[in-house]
């Protein structure tokens, strides 16, 4: 089968290309852009491994330019789209937000002009725990109104949902949402918790905890969310509700944890302490997040299987190798 992947060089991006292309069923067709809102050596990095791979190729393009998109599209004619091309960053929203309404609004909407010409058997889509906001309550399940999101970030990835349920609805596409919980793992984000702490811990500056270190997260491993969007984008809905073949998951792992003890785990991996400074709340970040997981456990059978131990573990390996630590 042949599937489309937009965001390939980003970090959930690279490691769905990764499996796909493991599976010897798939020819994966990588989309990015290479924004430079962090490092391109890093995706290049990222690419250069997937490049080691027969069934895998990449075309530098934005998926918000529409003509250029619906171009690439049309000639690959994938039987499967995974959409995961964003502006990432809660922080970094409230600084430009008009980065946000580009990639994550108007670049979504020519995805879903472009599957709408042609459609796939499935369009899976990246949305965030970031819609949920003030009021929701922990666990937060897909049923909860996610009508208050606090950061602009958030705004985007709801209004992503709303979109893809009027396609769903107007026009027939097949869709599934996936908000994902603080993905962590081997080739991370790093403006991300996990390498801006180990960075600040290795180099011996300032590891600033927000909110005195309370807030919680509900880390997922990497191959955990992979495995979730595998399964997930191999059975559309079958069932669709009232009619219309949209639905949202909650991919996390249901653990929360605080960010002092986190910045601890660190600290023991790393083999040094932590210079940590405690700071006031900062605006658009949530207290605590923790998904729900029985829908998309009774769905497809989705269990996260990796403990934040190993995954640590793990990630800590590949921080020393890449950063020469």
């Amino acid at each position: 089968m042949k599937v489309l992947v937009t965001g390939a060089a980003g970090f959930i991006g690279y490691h769905v290309c990764r499996r796909l292309v493991a599976t010897q069923r798939c020819t994966v067709l990588g989309v990015d852009n290479l924004s430079d809102y962090y490092s391109v050596d890093l995706k290049r990095a990222r690419l250069a491994e997937l490049a080691k791979t027969r069934d895998f190729r990449f075309v530098q393009a934005d998926f918000a330019e529409g003509e250029a998109f619906a171009g690439i599209y049309n000639t690959l004619k994938p039987d499967y789209v995974v959409h995961l091309g964003a502006q990432a960053g809660v922080r970094y929203s409230t600084e430009n937000p008009a980065a946000y309404l580009h990639s994550n609004v108007e670049g979504f909407l020519k995805v879903l002009e472009a599957c709408r010409a042609r459609p796939p058997k499935h369009l899976i889509y990246a949305s965030s725990s970031s819609v949920y906001g003030a009021g929701s309550k922990v666990p937060f399940s897909e049923d909860q109104a996610a009508d208050r999101p606090v950061s602009f970030y958030g705004a985007t990835k709801r209004s992503n949902e709303l979109m893809a349920h009027s396609y769903a609805h107007l026009y027939g596409l097949t869709l599934t949402g996936l908000r994902f919980f603080t993905v962590y793992g081997p080739w991370g984000r790093p403006d991300m918790t996990p390498v801006i702490f180990a960075k600040a811990i290795s180099e011996g500056t300032p590891l600033k905890l927000f909110n005195h270190g309370r807030n919680l997260r509900d880390f997922t491993y990497v191959d955990d969310i992979v495995d979730g969007v595998l399964k997930v984008l191999l059975y559309p809905p079958a069932e669709p509700v009232s009619g219309v073949p949209h639905r949202v998951f909650n991919l996390g792992h249901h653990r929360p944890i605080e960010m002092q003890l986190f910045a601890r785990m660190l600290e023991e991996l790393l083999g040094r302490k932590a210079e940590i400074e405690l700071l006031p709340p900062q605006p658009g970040d949530m207290v605590e997040t923790c998904a729900s997981l029985d829908r998309v456990h009774a769905a497809v059978g989705y269990a996260p299987r990796v403990p934040l131990e190993e995954g640590l573990r793990r990630f800590v390996e590949w921080f020393k190798s890449y950063y020469q630590v």
